[in-house]
């Protein structure tokens, strides 16, 4: 299941956040900032998932926005990759 979508920006600042599960605002902001940092700290040729606390992190790059999303250690990375794809196709027509 998808915990958060996330919309950053290569300079760090969120365009868009949305948190399917309940999520205090101020741990929010502290969950942004550390996945923000994680992401925008890595090589563009590295791979696109990470393991992050009991989570994992599917991310991808399209232009100078990074689409991240969470979701369980135990679902399909492929499968996130695919709804931020879809997501990315979606936001283009409009």
């Amino acid at each position: 299941m998808i915990q958060y979508i996330l919309l950053i920006s290569r300079q760090g600042k969120t365009r868009l956040k949305k948190w399917f599960v309940p999520c205090l605002e101020r741990d929010q902001f502290r969950t942004i900032r550390e996945v923000s940092s994680l992401v925008l700290s890595r090589p563009p040729k590295v791979c696109n998932f990470l393991e992050w606390r009991d989570y994992k992190i599917c991310y991808k790059r399209y232009a100078s926005l990074y689409f991240i999303t969470c979701i369980e250690a135990d679902d399909n990375e492929l499968l996130a990759l695919e709804a931020i794809h879809h997501f990315v196709e979606c936001l283009d027509r409009y």
